[in-house]
C-alpha cells in the first residue's frame, strides 16, 4: 500500500541526510575556495555543491532504485576482483587513509593549536584516538547524545557567523584572475568524500525511512527525494555562506593561511576570542562522533571481507593506530595526498552510480566494465600528467578544463562494451544489448 510522505517525516529524514553530509571536517573547504575564487566565488561554490551534495544524492537515489543498497551491489558488475579492489579503496579513503585522520588533524588545527600553540600533535592524537578507541569498541549513549546536540549547535553558530559576515564583511571581495574556479570547486567537492560516504551510510538512511513505514521502493524514492530537497537547501545556505565568508578575505592579507587556519581567523575576526573557544569545543565533539562512525563502519566492512577471521575489536585497533599516524601529517598534507587518489577513484564510482540507474535494462556487463576502464584510464592519465608524465593528450579532451575529461571516454567505453559479448550476459541478442546502453 502506498504511503504518502508527511512534512514531519520529510524534515526528520532531511535532517538525517543533512547530518550525513555535513561534517565538521567539511567546513574547511568552502571558505578556502571562496578566498581563492574571489569574485567568482559563487561559480566555484556551485561546482563544489554539485560535486559534493548533488552527486551524493544521485548515489543514494541510484542505489535505492536498483534495489541493492550495498556497496557490493553498486560495483559488483565490474567483476569480483575489480569490485573488491574498488570497494576496499573506497573504505580506506573514508577510513584510515584520509577521512578519519582528517577529523583529528582538523580538530587539532582548529580546536587546539590556536588556543595552545605549543601543544604537541602526537600527544593530542594519542588522547583523541584513545577516546575514539574506547567509544568505538564499547559503544556508549554518550556518542549519540553528543552527535544529537553538537551538530545543531555547530550549524546555529555557523549561521550566526555567516549573518555577521554579511552585515559586517571582513573585507572587499577581490577580483581573481588565472584561477580555474569551476575545476577547483569540483575538486573541493571530491575532497569532502560525501559520495563515497553516502555509499556506505545509505543503510542508515533507509532504516530511518522504513521505520516510518516507507517500505516500497517507490515510496522510499519519494520520501528521500523530498527529504533531499530539504537537506540540500540547508546545506546550500551553510556552504554558500562559508564560501562567501572566504571570498571576503580574497582582497589580500590572508594568503598564508591553509584551510583550517582560514576558518580560525575568520571565526576570531567575526566572533572574537570567545567565538573561537566555542568553535573549538563544537568541532572537537563533532569530529569525535564522525570518527567513531567511520571507524565502526570500516571495521564492520573488513570483518565481513575477511569472513570474521579478523575480529571487529582487532580491526578497530588497527584502524585507530594507522589513523593516528597519518593524522600527524597535518591537514595540508592529508589534502594533498587525497587529491590525486580521489581524482582517480571518483570517475569510476560515478560511472557505476549513473549506470546503476539502468541496471534492469543493461544486460551486458561489459558496458559497465569498459566504461569504467575508460574513465579510469583518463582520470589516471590526468593525475600522472600532474606528476610530470608526458600525457598531454588528456588536456585536449572535451570538458578537461573542468576536470571532467573522463566523461566522453566513459560514454564511448560503454558503447564499445555493448558490442563485446559478455560471458555473464543474459541478453538474447547483441542488438538488445546495444539498445540497453
Amino acid at each position: 500500500m502506498e504511503k504518502k510522505s508527511s512534512l514531519g517525516d520529510v524534515v526528520v529524514i532531511g535532517l538525517a541526510l543533512f547530518a550525513m553530509f555535513f561534517g565538521a571536517g567539511n567546513l574547511i573547504f568552502p571558505p578556502y575556495l571562496g578566498m581563492n575564487a574571489g569574485n567568482g566565488w559563487f561559480v566555484g561554490f556551485m561546482g563544489f555543491f554539485i560535486a559534493d551534495v548533488g552527486l551524493a544524492l544521485v548515489a543514494i537515489l541510484s542505489m535505492i532504485k536498483s534495489g541493492d543498497v550495498s556497496i557490493e551491489g553498486l560495483t559488483g558488475r565490474l567483476g569480483k576482483v575489480p569490485s573488491t579492489i574498488v570497494n576496499v579503496l573506497v573504505v580506506l579513503c573514508i577510513g584510515p587513509f584520509l577521512a578519519i585522520p582528517r577529523t583529528a588533524a582538523t580538530t587539532f588545527e582548529i580546536g587546539i593549536q590556536p588556543l595552545f600553540p605549543n601543544f604537541n600533535s602526537w600527544v593530542f592524537g594519542a588522547i583523541y584516538f584513545g577516546i575514539v578507541l574506547v567509544l568505538t569498541i564499547r559503544p556508549s549513549s554518550v556518542v549519540d547524545i553528543v552527535g544529537k546536540y553538537m551538530t545543531p549547535i555547530l550549524v546555529l553558530s555557523l549561521l550566526a557567523m555567516i549573518v555577521i559576515g554579511i552585515i559586517n564583511p571582513i573585507g572587499e571581495v577581490g577580483v581573481t584572475e588565472g584561477y580555474n574556479t569551476i575545476k577547483e570547486g569540483i575538486v573541493s567537492g571530491y575532497q569532502t568524500m560525501d559520495v563515497l560516504a553516502a555509499v556506505i551510510f545509505i543503510i542508515i538512511l533507509l532504516s530511518t525511512a522504513r521505520e516510518k513505514g516507507y517500505t516500497e521502493t517507490k515510496d522510499t524514492m519519494s520520501i528521500v527525494l523530498k527529504s533531499s530537497i530539504f537537506a540540500a537547501g540547508a546545506l546550500f545556505v551553510i556552504y554558500g555562506g562559508l564560501t562567501y565568508l572566504g571570498a571576503t578575505t580574497s582582497a589580500g592579507g590572508f594568503e598564508g593561511y591553509n584551510q583550517t587556519g582560514l576558518v580560525v581567523v575568520i571565526t576570531e575576526t567575526l566572533l572574537g576570542r570567545y567565538g573561537l573557544y566555542m568553535l573549538s569545543v563544537i568541532v572537537l565533539f563533532a569530529c569525535l562522533t564522525t570518527a567513531i562512525g567511520l571507524i565502526s563502519s570500516c571495521a564492520a566492512y573488513f570483518e565481513k571481507l575477511t569472513g570474521g577471521k579478523v575480529s571487529y575489536a582487532a580491526l578497530v585497533t588497527i584502524i585507530v593506530l594507522f589513523s593516528y599516524i597519518v593524522s600527524n601529517f597535518g591537514i595540508s598534507m592529508i589534502i594533498s595526498i587525497a587529491a590525486p587518489v580521489l581524482n582517480v577513484l571518483y570517475p569510476v564510482m560515478l560511472v557505476m552510480i549513473i549506470l546503476n540507474f539502468f541496471n534492469d535494462k543493461i544486460k551486458n556487463m561489459n558496458i559497465y566494465r569498459v566504461a569504467a576502464v575508460f574513465a579510469l584510464a583518463v582520470s589516471l592519465s590526468e593525475v600522472l600528467l600532474g606528476f610530470g608524465l608526458p600525457l598531454g593528450f588528456v588536456k585536449m579532451l572535451p570538458l578537461s578544463t573542468y576536470g571532467l575529461g573522463w566523461i566522453l571516454p566513459a560514454v564511448a567505453g560503454g558503447l564499445i562494451g555493448a558490442f563485446i559479448r559478455s560471458a555473464d550476459c543474459n541478453c538474447e541478442s547483441d542488438e538488445e544489448t546495444v539498445d540497453a546502453v
